[in-house]
């Protein structure tokens, strides 16, 4: 009977691991397959020169760039709203952790319709920036509150359970000690959560790397100016360049690889941590019949 039940256990692990590599392979190895072959299908000659074109070029930099000024605005703002929702208990604290989940509901078009609307020539900001010569939407502030807007939770969202689960215990001790609280944050609460910040700084860099709608509204499709990787392979699919298209995307698709290896690599070394780290009254179990 025991036989019986542990075969049929088996058969269905089977079926179900068989039918999920199947909906991995058909949804996602084949159609990332298609984008590499696509892009080295003329010669690698080809693809490098795709690479290495002057549009091409400019949005790659405006990439880098963009995800360079929002990654240590996404940790520091992170790092404070996920203090604040983990260690205090105020009013409002519920409407606050339901609008840190706004963008990750909110389409990303919608999201640059709403700054177009506030910075935009007609918005409500507009006559005054234009008043004043600054420039906001259809340039590089547009692009980053943009990508901000849509990226800001993930690092949140990483800290949060962690600083709940941890409390500030020592925090308080440190404090009550006589500590600055400079002091405590970089030796106490820092390596508490290094490795939960490390994953979702990650993460928001890769969203904001191929952040395409919210970025789409504000940008204007610019050449030479306000064009990213990702609209930038939408102009050339668009003009049938289909080569250079599948170029600029493979590099995308080469940065969302990275990225999720990033993450196996920072979740491997944050098990490692725990296991050594793991206190000895875990490993002995106790004989409750004695």
């Amino acid at each position: 009977m025991i036989n019986e039940q542990y075969q049929e256990a088996r058969w269905l692990r089977l079926l179900l691991i068989g039918i999920s590599l199947a909906f991995l392979v058909l949804l996602l190895i084949v159609p990332l397959s298609a984008i590499f072959y696509q892009a080295l299908a003329a010669g690698w000659a080809v693809f490098v020169e795709s690479l290495s074109q002057t549009e091409a070029l400019h949005a790659i930099r405006l990439t880098l760039i963009v995800a360079v000024i929002t990654l240590p605005i996404n940790i520091v703002f992170g790092v404070i709203m996920a203090w604040l929702l983990a260690h205090f208990d105020f009013k409002g604290k519920q409407l606050l952790a339901t609008l840190i989940d706004l963008p990750l509901s909110v389409s990303p078009v919608v999201a640059g319709l709403m700054f177009v609307l506030l910075f935009g020539i007609n918005g409500l900001f507009g006559s005054w920036l234009d008043t004043n010569n600054i420039q906001v939407i259809f340039a590089l502030p547009g692009i980053v509150l943009a990508t901000l807007f849509v990226t800001f939770p993930l690092v949140v969202k990483s800290l949060l359970p962690n600083m709940t689960a941890l409390g500030n215990s020592e925090e308080q001790a440190a404090l009550t000690l006589g500590a600055s609280v400079w002091h405590i944050f970089f030796r106490i609460t820092l390596p508490k959560i290094k490795w939960p910040l490390l994953y979702g700084a990650i993460l928001a860099n890769a969203r904001a790397m191929g952040e395409f709608g919210a970025v789409s509204v504000v940008s204007g499709h610019i050449r030479n100016l306000t064009n990213t990787i990702p609209l930038h392979v939408e102009i050339l699919y668009n003009e049938y360049q289909f080569t250079a298209a599948f170029a600029c995307a493979s590099l995308l698709a080469l940065i969302a690889i990275l990225t999720l290896l990033l993450q196996n690599l920072v979740g491997y070394l944050q098990k490692i941590k725990h296991h050594k780290t793991k206190p000895l009254s875990d490993y002995i179990v106790l004989d409750e019949t004695a």
